[in-house]
């Protein structure tokens, strides 16, 4: 499973990923919030884009209370949507901050009006951390969270106060994973075919694996854990160049001016960038327009 970044994994990269790779891994969306009393139109308009295959794309949801909820569930259904995923782990203070992501970790009361709120006709799974600041914060809730009509729940064993940084508390997760009704996905840390197999020899309970940012680093990582075989660094840069050129083409299409494409396209090269020669990579990132943009990547 694809785990959703905020403006990174949009429409153009999960559909170039789907068609370069080739990996039979689900998409998720960077999640919809509900701000300034409505649904914010950009996030649906990327949850709901034509680029995607229904079949393989689930909107995430990031809500403070059960109205929030219902009104981002509603407008996702209304566009045909009947899988969605709560986000009970966004680490980020401003959400944290006002109760969404992993701050409805420390709010139990809050979270069970949330559940009773979850439609049985809506396919439902749970991203979730293992706390705010504890790591024992999961026992609180994991008794709502399992009486939740879940597809599955995908677990980062850190508390959002750690972010992406620190030691992966696996102990915790053995626990959460004896504890869940549900089946359990693995996320976190994952940058090669061998963390996977590492995970599913310590944990051959779980029921898969999700990776964002060591997808995003190595995009083949799926499709090479899947063949049985790692792919020649040649290969690997190959295909993720051709991922690049599909996203750059729909975002030149779609965006107004070299500016904002290259604003678009600048931060995947803090992941791309690592399969290529620093040098060369500076280069990219120092292009002020499309053509020398271009060049610089012709160039890796």
């Amino acid at each position: 499973m694809c785990a959703p970044l905020q403006g990174l994994t949009e429409a153009p990269w999960r559909r170039a990923h789907a068609q370069i790779y080739r990996a039979a891994c689900e998409y998720f969306t960077p999640f919809v919030r509900f701000e300034r009393g409505e649904v914010r139109r950009r996030d649906l308009r990327d949850a709901t884009s034509e680029l995607d295959d229904p079949e393989r794309c689930t909107p995430q949801i990031i809500a403070a209370n059960a109205a929030e909820l219902l009104a981002i569930a509603q407008a996702l259904a209304s566009h045909g949507h009947r899988r969605m995923d709560l986000n009970l782990g966004c680490p980020f203070p401003p959400q944290v901050h006002h109760g969404r992501g992993a701050g409805l970790l420390a709010e139990p009361e809050r979270l069970a009006e949330i559940a009773e709120a979850m439609s049985p006709e809506i396919e439902w799974s749970v991203k979730m951390r293992l706390g705010v600041d504890n790591p024992d914060q999961w026992r609180k809730v994991i008794g709502i969270i399992n009486g939740m009509p879940l597809r599955h729940i995908s677990v980062h064993p850190r508390t959002a106060t750690q972010q992406y940084r620190g030691e992966l508390m696996l102990d915790q997760f053995a626990g959460l994973l004896s504890e869940a009704r549900h089946p359990v996905i693995f996320n976190g840390e994952i940058h090669s075919p061998a963390d996977i197999n590492a995970i599913a020899g310590r944990f051959p309970g779980i029921a898969g694996v999700m990776a964002g940012r060591g997808l995003l680093e190595r995009p083949s990582l799926f499709a090479e854990f899947i063949a049985g075989e790692e792919w020649r660094a040649e290969t690997r840069r190959a295909k993720l160049l051709e991922l690049h050129g599909s996203i750059l083409e729909t975002y030149a299409a779609t965006l107004c001016g070299d500016s904002q494409i290259l604003m678009k396209m600048s931060p995947f090269w803090e992941y791309f960038g690592a399969e290529f020669e620093r040098r060369g990579v500076k280069r990219v990132l120092k292009a002020r327009t499309l053509p020398d943009y271009r060049t610089a990547v012709a160039n890796l």
